[in-house]
């Protein structure tokens, strides 16, 4: 399946399954993700992020 028939696929759901599918998305690229150097300072940006108010609040 080609990304322009997913993405057809994707504009037919509703917005509860588009949130559905976001979520095992992300879930699935951090499974996939090693514990790099990079992996670990990103996590570490994002804390400080939250520290100093730096954050978008997902609506849903």
């Amino acid at each position: 399946m080609s990304i322009q028939e997913i993405e057809k696929v994707i504009q037919g759901l509703s917005r509860s399954e588009v949130e559905e599918l976001q979520g095992w998305i992300q879930d699935y690229l951090e499974d996939d993700r090693e514990m790099t150097a990079e992996f670990k300072a990103s996590i570490e940006r994002g804390r400080q992020d939250i520290a100093e108010g730096r954050v978008r609040v997902r609506q849903p």
